[in-house]
């Protein structure tokens, strides 16, 4: 076989994947290697950096002996990586922790408490581009710092998993905009790290990597990395970027207007913007393309369908079996509702908000249940792009749906209806490597830019349109969820100290 090939790597959380894609963005192989994320004590997540290297290691020689004389054929590489996995290195290369923080380690959150205390958001919004969260890279240098000052001290640098795989296959230490654009340290104005950010929490600036454009070449395959992996020496490696930007890329989601749904346990809704939106609500990441990313992340997305499973059916009825019942109650439910915080709130200063069923009458039964879950998620995920459209001032044009929600027709239709938007479900699932391959595919001059790679590779396997008469129910549903919402709020305290009274600490059983 001839033809040039783009290699992609992707430092998941469950696995590093590796694909070959030809310059048509077609994936011709691809390969993984799993890896175990290890928990020392509650909250914390953490995962080994050298395991995501011989994963890379494993999966990229696997793909290459896969395809006929992929070494040569390969043109460039790039890698995507799970965010704000927090790497250090010293002067020699060698980590200084065996192990690195991941995106959903809860170790800082004493830390995010005490900065939200001191600071007012007007007073770091616009230097960060960002609210106060534990996953932030930002927080947990400081966690390592207090805890761990002696690796602290003998730490060069702080990069992310991606950055610690280019390092591996070029010798050359880099972070792109999207990953440091969500470490809480960059500002978005500059796309430069931020002095009084660094100064406000308490860091040494010398940790900070250059930041660098993600399509821009950082390096070329060492002979070390060469024997490592099978590949090319001097093959260019791609700055490349994080996994939730690169995904956004590769489904087509990279202009103003257009939005993404990615539904799996929880949900992430994001709706591209020309500047980020700075909202205590909102987080904000740098695309590939050059724009925004402002998005949210909604802790029940389908863990709700989960939670009625186990809860309602002791886990006897399949979730098709759910949906079925749930296409059986009409749009809005008869006028009942749900709040969708299970598991509290994300961002803002209601993380221990509480999930209810409010409206509940005599003539409801299980199917309303069921699809008062799916719409509340709904209604949660609209709510927010209400107020991402009225920052932005640009409307919602199209959303493109990605992870398991994406396989619920029913759910896609109420979001359609509920966003009065259409809904596209991308034909390649693999969102990231397609991104990957958008990206490599401008480097070697194919396209002059990212979004127009991206506009020839992705194809969409089904449109999803709003139903004009779930649309006018909807219309006057969202409304009294959004006064339901603020008007909860009063009580979440109140549950907290009932739940202590009742549940003292240390007596659950």
């Amino acid at each position: 076989m001839t033809g040039e090939l783009f290699l992609a790597i992707d430092v998941g959380t469950g696995s590093v994947r590796a694909a070959l894609i030809d310059t048509r963005g077609k994936i011709v192989e691809i390969a993984a290697r799993e890896h175990d994320q290890i928990v020392p004590q509650f909250g914390w997540a953490e995962q080994r950096p050298l395991d995501w290297w011989e994963g890379a290691c494993t999966a990229v020689r696997t793909v290459l002996d896969k395809a006929e004389g992929a070494r040569e054929r390969i043109s460039i590489i790039a890698v995507c990586g799970q965010m704000h996995g927090l790497v250090l290195i010293d002067d020699a290369g060698q980590l200084t922790r065996d192990t690195a923080p991941l995106w959903n380690d809860k170790r800082t959150l004493n830390l995010v408490r005490r900065f939200e205390a001191e600071n007012e958001p007007d007073s770091y919004l616009a230097e960060s581009g960002n609210t106060p969260t534990p996953a932030w890279p930002g927080f947990k240098l400081q966690w390592v710092r207090d805890a761990d000052p002696g690796a602290y001290r003998r730490s060069a640098v702080a990069i992310m998993p991606k950055d610690y795989i280019n390092f591996r296959l070029t010798g050359e230490i880099a972070m792109d905009t999207g990953d440091a654009s969500c470490s809480f340290l960059m500002n978005p104005a500059t796309l430069a790290w931020s002095p009084a950010m660094i100064e406000r929490m308490g860091l040494d600036a010398r940790l900070l990597p250059p930041i660098r454009n993600p399509l821009e070449i950082i390096g070329r395959v060492t002979d070390q990395a060469a024997l490592a992996t099978g590949l090319t020496a001097g093959t260019p490696v791609m700055v490349g970027g994080a996994d939730y930007p690169m995904a956004l890329l590769g489904s087509g989601v990279c202009r103003p207007g257009l939005g993404s749904d990615s539904t799996g346990t929880g949900a992430i809704v994001t709706m591209i913007a020309d500047k980020p939106l700075l909202d205590p609500e909102i987080s904000n990441v740098a695309t590939i393309e050059g724009n925004w990313a402002p998005f949210v992340l909604l802790e029940t997305g389908g863990d709700g369908m989960r939670w009625a499973r186990r809860a309602f059916h002791d886990g006897a009825l399949s979730y098709g079996d759910i949906v079925a019942r749930a296409e059986k109650a009409p749009a809005g439910c008869e006028a009942l509702l749900f709040m969708p915080f299970l598991t509290g709130e994300r961002l803002g200063q209601h993380r221990n908000a509480r999930a209810q069923f409010f409206g509940l009458g005599a003539g409801h039964g299980m199917e309303h249940l069921h699809r008062a879950i799916l719409e509340g998620i709904a209604f949660a995920m609209a709510r927010h792009i209400r107020i991402m459209e009225h920052s932005s001032g640009k409307r919602l044009e199209r959303m493109i749906a990605a992870g398991g929600g994406a396989r619920t027709k029913l759910w896609l239709k109420i979001k359609a209806s509920v966003f009065d938007t259409p809904v596209l479900v991308p034909q390649e699932p693999e969102c990231g490597l397609m991104g990957c391959a958008a990206m490599a595919a401008t480097a070697t001059g194919r396209f002059s830019r990212p979004d127009d790679a991206a506009d020839a590779y992705v194809r969409y396997a089904d449109e999803i349109a709003p139903d004009p008469a779930w649309v006018e129910v909807y219309s006057h549903v969202q409304p009294v969820f959004d006064r339901l919402y603020h008007h909860s709020m009063a009580l979440y305290d109140d549950m907290d100290a009932l739940a202590a009274r009742i549940h003292p600490p240390g007596t659950r059983t």
